[in-house]
């Protein structure tokens, strides 16, 4: 006679309650979603772009309301776009070590309690905006947010081994909106900055990517050193970090002083000679080590536009 299956009828589970996200984890949680680290950055970048434009347009600071509202938006518009690419990225977020620990990819969150929240920041953002300091800001906010993740994350993240240079424009508008925030339109100091962010954001990334490259090809996202050799990463790195200095030096005969001049030389000549350092480390077949370069990089971008910040006290 044949074994019946036996029903197993599982006690109440007594961890229940220790596997539900507390409070403080889903709090935690949200604010992990907008990825303050990168927020920070990208402030560090505007601020500065503003006072520049102050002084270009009116000979004066700009407005303290002006600034405040607009590093309010703008924390709230990158903390949107964050937020949304976290809910986009959540099937391979899971696989990739570097972000495993994402509130989506632990489920802290709701997929969909993430992309309201992301939604409501960016209404915030946008709104505000317009509502204080005028359409153009406005409409650069909207178009930084939908370009994040609509046109990157969706698109190209997932699409082309050149997504990082292309995805690079929104990373660099916070410049353009913290000046069309002060003067209402564009100008070629304005370009200059963006082209700063734009160019500088290839070698700080493919670094990242080179440590975790591992992990994107896993994923299938098809970021350059997943998916060509190390020694092409580098060569680009050693191109998009020279173009960065090259184009940060367009600054001094627009008006910036010989403190910054000297500032962008030196720091510069450091970003490129990293780059350069990571290439040789590639043709010698010694260990890559690109966080080098990532957080020299990083340190490169601070110390430039805090020096674009007090060279506009100079101007």
């Amino acid at each position: 006679m044949s074994e019946q299956p036996k029903i197993l009828i599982e006690p109440p589970s007594t961890t229940s309650e220790a596997e539900t996200p507390t409070v403080r984890e889903r709090v935690s949680g949200y604010v992990s979603l907008t990825k303050p680290r990168i927020v920070e950055l990208l402030l560090i970048t505007t601020v500065p772009a503003m006072f520049v434009a102050a002084r270009a347009e009116h000979n004066a600071l700009p407005s303290l309301w002006n600034v405040v509202i607009v590093v309010l938006c703008g924390a709230l518009a990158a903390g949107s776009a964050n937020a949304i690419n976290c809910y986009i990225d959540r099937d391979i977020d899971q696989l990739m070590r570097r972000t495993s620990r994402r509130p989506l990819a632990k489920d802290t969150i709701p997929p969909k309690n993430a992309l309201i929240f992301g939604i409501i920041l960016g209404a915030l953002a946008v709104g505000g905006m317009l509502a204080a300091v005028g359409p153009l800001p406005a409409a650069l906010t909207f178009g930084a947010i939908f370009y994040y993740d609509i046109v990157y994350t969706i698109w190209l993240k997932r699409t082309t081994p050149y997504n990082t240079v292309w995805g690079g424009a929104c990373g660099a508008a916070p410049v353009l909106i913290g000046w069309a925030a002060v003067t209402g339109h564009m100008d070629w100091m304005a370009w200059v900055l963006f082209g700063i962010v734009f160019f500088w954001q290839v070698p700080h990334f493919y670094a990242l990517a080179l440590k975790f490259k591992d992990d994107y090809a896993a994923a299938g996202i098809p970021m350059l050193p997943a998916v060509a050799g190390p020694k092409r990463v580098a060569v680009e790195s050693v191109i998009y970090a020279w173009a960065t200095l090259a184009i940060s030096l367009l600054a001094f005969p627009l008006g910036a002083t010989w403190l910054y001049l000297a500032v962008a030389i030196i720091t510069g000549g450091l970003f490129v000679l990293e780059s350069h350092r990571l290439l040789g480390r590639v043709k010698r077949h010694e260990p890559l080590k690109p966080m080098r370069l990532f957080h020299w990089s990083t340190s490169y971008l601070s110390i430039l536009f805090l020096t674009v910040l007090v060279d506009s006290f100079l101007m």
